[in-house]
């Protein structure tokens, strides 16, 4: 055998191809491969639902309720054992954990994980349960295009680019959707917007793209097309309330999935591995209880469980009573909150999209009403036209509201309906929805649930200008699991045992036995004379001065400025003597000159 024979295709690549050359080759196997994954994945769930719910169907009423609470609460059980043993990174949508990977890891996901990912997602939506395939897919691709990478490229820079271009092919692929997938990509994802990013990007979006319409058709995901323009109307001043109400849900969606996902882990509430498994049972009763509500109103819905674009359609078309709307706005409310913050494998972008509409569709039914019922308005085009407007711009403000990328809220409206009728109401709407959202949490439901997970968002874009950095909470800056000392080392001891370990720092916080923060001490004295007593007795009586996980980074400064300290313990809201993390104002001042220098 030839040392020519010997050589692997990345070195003959290496050999033959320039760097930009071999970029696009893995551009384009990325998009080819990354949109066979994504039509795997939809037909996937979908195959794996409609043979759930054909089979319970055709059973007694007793045996169909009995497999549909089982089969979600199976599911849910199935991916706790599966994240707790074998894959971490399984669990919630997979855009977290794919940005904390570009930017902490240098762009790494290993193909184990995606295909992990991918088997429990469809077993967790399959099943039955309320999350989407979107933000799945997007992790899924990101790891097949990361190993793509990784098997080409020796430059790390180009390991890490290799990233974004599978998340905007997958994304392309999941929605038949490709100019939101870039928008998504660069609001989500990069920091600036650069042509060299695009033109990679661009590339696999068109190929992905090209693969998913060959297999699935050239309908959108969401089949909701507008057979005729909009004319502009007075009716279309409804974006203003709407996107004021989805701006306000929006935010109590997100606050619910933190807080419970939060709760659950502060209290201990079921073992982790166990959690799932609650999560699907409860959204097996909540499914159960839509199916028979929907059905005394004389048209039986299922939309509870699973994804729900079925109703999300019917919804556009006018083909739901109220009464029917306002069930599945309030259960599929539910089940979403208790499905991703139990620790279910499913994303956020379909949950939001399928509230939106049902908002949308609740707003637009009762115009349609109130127009009926008083001779002063101006007459509307007919009722199923403002209707199927409203769905469709509650879908674009809720999406706003809660995934907080206003440009890809907007496209992806358009790409769905092949329609720019309804631009200007959609930007009202979309626009107020983001800002009154941002306003009441300036952190993202990414990187909020980023944080929970004591990942550091310093090399992050997570945040847009100084004003926004301010409000951000300490958490996304501060040291996580900082090195503490305990109350009952001796001075020398303790001293020995920082040095030992290269801790060297200006101040430490103490903890007790138990774990609880009971003050901070110097290093300065940690020396001097008697050190051979115990931490406790030189620190005394102390006062607590803390700041909580919570508090803005403006407000910490400021804090810390009044106090005369200039580093802090950071402690649980509701626990002052739990221990998170460590914040200096140097970390304050640093991060904020890389703020300036980048502006």
């Amino acid at each position: 055998m030839t040392a020519k024979s010997k050589l692997s295709l990345p070195d003959w690549m290496r050999n033959r191809l320039s760097d930009g050359q071999r970029f696009l080759v893995l551009c384009i196997i990325s998009g080819l491969v990354c949109g066979l994954v994504a039509v795997a994945f939809h037909l996937s769930i979908h195959e794996t639902f409609s043979f759930l719910w054909k089979t319970a169907s055709k059973q007694s009423p007793v045996v169909f309720a009995i497999i549909m609470l089982a089969a979600p609460t199976f599911a849910g059980l199935l991916v706790g054992l599966a994240v707790r043993y074998f894959a971490p990174d399984a669990a919630g949508s997979g855009i977290p954990q794919t940005k904390e990977a570009y930017f902490n890891k240098g762009g790494m996901i290993s193909a184990r994980s995606g295909l992990w990912r991918f088997v429990l997602g469809t077993l967790y939506v399959g099943l039955g349960n309320s999350l989407g395939r979107e933000g799945p897919t997007i992790h899924v691709s990101a790891a097949f295009s990361s190993r793509l990478g990784r098997w080409a490229f020796r430059d790390p820079a180009r390991v890490q680019s290799m990233l974004p271009v599978g998340m905007a092919a997958g994304i392309a692929a999941a929605f038949n959707a490709p100019l939101s997938a870039l928008t998504f990509v660069f609001e989500e994802l990069l920091e600036n917007f650069s042509m060299k990013a695009l033109g990679g990007m661009v590339v696999a979006v068109v190929v992905a793209a090209a693969v998913s319409r060959t297999i699935l058709g050239e309908d959108p995901v969401i089949p909701a097309k507008i057979a005729e323009d909009y004319q502009t109307s007075l009716w279309m001043l409804v974006a203003i309330p709407l996107g004021l109400c989805a701006g306000l849900l929006g935010d109590f969606f997100v606050r619910s999935i933190l807080g419970i996902r939060g709760w659950m882990r502060e209290k201990h509430i079921l073992p982790p591995w166990l959690r799932p498994a609650f999560g699907g049972l409860s959204c097996g009763i909540l499914g159960l209880t839509g199916v028979y509500l929907t059905a005394s109103f004389g048209n039986s819905q299922h939309s509870v469980f699973s994804i729900g674009y079925e109703s999300l359609e019917q919804a556009f078309q006018n083909h739901l009573y109220v009464s029917i709307i306002a069930t599945l706005l309030v259960l599929k409310f539910i089940a979403i909150v208790l499905n991703y913050a139990t620790g279910g494998s499913g994303g956020l972008f379909a949950p939001a999209l399928f509230l939106g509409g049902m908002l949308g569709g609740l707003i637009g039914v009762g115009l349609a009403d109130l127009q009926h019922l008083s001779p002063w308005i101006p007459s509307f085009p007919e009722d199923s036209k403002v209707i199927g407007g409203c769905v469709l711009l509650g879908m674009g403000a809720m999406f706003a509201s809660v995934i907080r990328c206003p440009f890809t809220s907007l496209i992806i409206i358009f790409e769905m309906t092949g329609n720019y009728s309804l631009i200007l109401p959609l930007m009202a709407g979309n626009v107020i929805a983001w800002q009154i959202a941002k306003h009441l949490q300036p952190e993202s439901i990414y990187n909020a649930l980023l944080l929970q997970d004591s990942v550091t968002l310093r090399t992050m874009p997570a945040y847009r200008g100084a004003q926004d950095y301010g409000k951000l909470p300490v958490q996304a800056i501060m040291a996580h699991a900082p090195f503490a000392l305990k109350e009952s080392e001796k001075l020398a001891d303790a001293l020995k045992r920082l040095t030992a370990e290269d801790e060297i720092y200006h101040a430490y916080p103490v903890v007790n036995e138990e774990g609880k923060l009971t003050g901070v001490i110097t290093r300065r004295e940690l020396f001097g004379p008697n050190n051979e007593m115990p931490i406790s007795e030189r620190i005394g009586e102390q006062k607590l001065v803390t700041v909580n996980s919570h508090t803005s980074i403006r407000d910490a400064a400021n804090h810390m400025i009044r106090t005369g300290y200039q580093q802090m313990p950071v402690v649980a809201p509701s626990q002052p003597q739990k221990l998170l993390g460590w914040i200096t104002l140097n970390d304050i001042a640093r991060q904020q000159n890389a703020l300036e220098e980048t502006a």
